[in-house]
């Protein structure tokens, strides 16, 4: 909603470097923002089975992509640098396409602690062909390793476009690369980032087959990609910028909900606006599988169906200083000041006073702010909010991480109302949304 003069964006984006650097404290790492020096990734590709012939061009392709993002990539296949000492100097472990028991007992707890300090993994393809008898890493990487086709193409689908790893992706990413069936589905216990297609291409059998993920684990933040057995792939810019991001995400320098996701139905999946309803002027326009917003001050609602006790997830982007909100617990109308005077918003922008600012209830309850900074991607990168209703109730998720919790009191408003709506506030303002669902809960 209205007004956004309070708190500039700098301030905001110095906020999350420095709760991030808060963070890392406990593993001795010096205060570094998401493109200083002192952002050090560590790749480790040693093999104790089968060895790939692309490891050296993946170590090359990584201190590139690595590089461009202001970062000191060190690469290692000496086991000893599995030590506390030297673990806390980096954000990130890449396990590259190791293979088979390539740690002994005291380096295992080692990387053990430095998870637990809050440091982060990211596995690429063969790393879930590693450490068999090692429940820990089987449980870090998401699942071990079963058995592959030949190498051929095959559809990658994308199931989140907000991830630092998988936003720049087409939702259908066509690609080729020898395709790793797991012993087990990880979705449980994993957050799916992509999942292959098995009718386009031979030789898979999981039928749900997750390829990309991401988890918070154990005190830190784990990656995987199944995707880097050829020497191509790290030629293709799609792949480089999908390892860039999980590897980002990794080290903490970017914020993403990885959390488990099941039984959510899309309300808006890319494909069209069925069921939606505009309210007022203005309106959004659809390509890519994104809404953006234009002119207003409107909304476009969900008007097939109310939903009384439910969690609504969505992915929304801000081009820059711009404005929007997410509207909830509202009668159907087709007049947008309806769901202001009746219900309640969820504010995105974060230039506001502390009770209009991302993540408040507008006008009636502020975030947490040191938690909403520390969580909170900058203009020009995805969120993802998750807005849980129950009762009166209404909680707020910004990338998996709770920032606030209001209870409504007043009895002319109802969260039970059970209308949705996202918001095209004015000219000027660009706010996108992509991957709107909703999961109902029991009442």
């Amino acid at each position: 909603m209205p007004s956004h003069t309070w708190k500039r964006l700098t301030t905001l984006v110095t906020g999350v470097g420095a709760a991030l650097a808060v963070t890392l404290t406990g593993m001795g790492a010096p205060p570094a923002s998401a493109h200083s020096p002192d952002v050090r990734i560590l790749v480790f590709s040693k093999t104790a089975a089968f060895r790939h012939s692309s490891i050296p061009t993946g170590v090359q392709a990584i201190k590139e992509v690595g590089g461009t993002a202001g970062m000191t990539v060190d690469a290692t296949e000496d086991a000893g640098a599995f030590t506390r000492a030297n673990l806390r100097r980096y954000r990130a472990v890449v396990f590259l396409s190791t293979t088979g028991d390539v740690l002994d007992a005291r380096q295992q707890k080692a990387f053990e602690w430095y998870i637990s300090a809050g440091g982060g993994y990211a596995g690429v393809h063969a790393a879930s062909d590693t450490e068999y008898d090692w429940p820990w890493y089987g449980q870090l990487v998401g699942a071990y390793f079963k058995n592959h086709p030949a190498i051929q193409p095959a559809t990658v689908r994308v199931a989140d476009r907000a991830h630092g790893s998988t936003a720049h992706l087409p939702q259908e990413w066509r690609r080729t690369d020898e395709w790793y069936n797991f012993r087990a589905n990880p979705r449980e216990h994993v957050h799916v980032l992509a999942t292959l297609d098995e009718s386009t291409y031979s030789g898979g059998d999981m039928g749900d087959h997750p390829t990309a993920w991401c988890q918070e684990y154990g005190g830190g933040r784990a990656w995987y990609t199944g995707g880097g057995h050829t020497e191509a792939s790290y030629a293709e810019p799609e792949f480089r910028a999908h390892l860039l991001g999980g590897i980002r995400y990794a080290a903490g320098l970017i914020r993403a909900d990885c959390r488990p996701e099941n039984g959510y139905t899309p309300l808006f999946d890319g494909t069209g606006t069925e069921g939606w309803k505009q309210a007022g002027p203005g309106g959004f326009t659809l390509a890519d599988a994104t809404l953006t917003s234009h002119d207003g001050l409107g909304m476009l609602w969900y008007s097939a169906k109310e939903f009384h006790a439910y969690s609504l997830k969505l992915d929304w982007r801000l081009a820059g200083d711009d404005n929007s909100g997410v509207f909830v617990g509202f009668p159907a109308s087709d007049d947008p000041w309806s769901a202001v005077d009746n219900g309640y918003e969820v504010q995105i922008d974060a230039t506001d006073s502390p009770d209009r600012t991302t993540g408040s209830v507008y006008g009636f309850k502020a975030p947490k702010i040191a938690a909403r900074d520390a969580a909170l991607n900058p203009p020009g990168q995805w969120n993802t909010y998750e807005l849980r209703v129950t009762g009166e109730r209404l909680r707020v998720y910004l990338n998996g991480v709770k920032i606030n919790d209001f209870t409504n009191t007043d009895p002319k408003r109802s969260l039970r109302q059970g209308n949705i709506g996202i918001q095209n506030h004015g000219s000027g303002d660009e706010a996108s949304f992509r991957n709107i669902r909703v999961s109902e809960l029991p009442g």
